[in-house]
């Protein structure tokens, strides 16, 4: 066997051992102070909620959301093919056309549907 597959193997099963084995003594010899204020919800710094807890948000807010991470998502798939447009030739080029294509009937379907206006 390689030395570096040996040398691995070994990094892997001493910290498959080593990561149970201190969480398991930090579980017996750890701290346990319990009391009113530490076992409170902590919210970015603030002591107690402000106002309804179970306050409901629109659906325009988690669509909007989702409509960011497509539109993100897009730009992921946008940076490689940059980088490997020379290689990809004129297939890759028509490849991202199509791509491109389907995201802006998509992005035009939104704006017919009116999601983006907040009235």
């Amino acid at each position: 066997m390689d030395l570096e597959l040996v040398l691995s193997a070994a990094a892997l099963i001493g910290l498959a051992v080593i990561i149970p084995a201190l969480m398991l003594v930090t579980a017996i010899f750890g701290p346990r102070a319990r009391g009113k204020i530490k076992d409170e919800a902590y919210e970015s710094g603030i002591g107690a909620t402000i106002g309804m807890v179970d306050q409901k948000f629109s659906v325009k807010f988690y669509l909007l959301a989702i409509l960011f991470l497509i539109f993100d998502i897009e730009a992921v798939f946008m940076y490689p093919w940059a980088v490997s447009v020379r290689e990809l030739g004129w297939f890759g080029f028509i490849e991202m056309v199509v791509f491109m294509l389907f995201l802006f009937t998509g992005l035009i379907y939104i704006l017919q549907k009116g999601v983006l206006n907040w009235r």
